[in-house]
């Protein structure tokens, strides 16, 4: 794990789960993410590339909350960035859904997930003091 030193070091909110379950958690969440751009992609319809905007930027906040947490080692840039995430995620839940509900549908693991995270990440800034 990246800083596996301070990130053992942290106090952990309650539910966090065992850090092995991470990796296969992950694994299938964006395998779902690529099937539900895929079924988005493919579907016949105009008007959507406000979709394709929202995935892009929930892509890319996905990717900047590791090193925002683990590299930096800042909780609060973290969860800035996990919230926006979530609000991304919505949107392009929402707008998937409105093109194939199949699409927007595979999507919801993936965004309760980010919730969940986000629980997380607010339990690490609360229980370390990170504010």
């Amino acid at each position: 794990m990246i800083n596996e030193i301070w990130y053992n070091s942290l106090i952990k909110p309650p539910f966090a789960p065992n850090d092995a379950i991470f990796a296969p958690v992950w694994t299938i969440l964006y395998i779902a993410i690529i099937i539900s751009f895929i079924i988005y992609f493919l579907k016949k319809q105009q008007n959507k590339n406000l979709g394709y905007v929202y995935f892009l930027i929930q892509l890319i906040l996905n990717f900047l909350w590791v090193p925002s947490f683990f590299y930096l080692k800042n909780i609060v840039l973290a969860f800035v960035v996990i919230v926006f995430l979530d609000i991304f995620t919505f949107l392009t839940l929402k707008k998937f859904y409105s093109v194939s509900k199949i699409a927007g549908l595979i999507l919801l693991p993936y965004f309760l997930w980010v919730i969940f995270a986000t629980y997380l990440n607010l339990g690490y800034l609360i229980l370390n003091k990170a504010l």
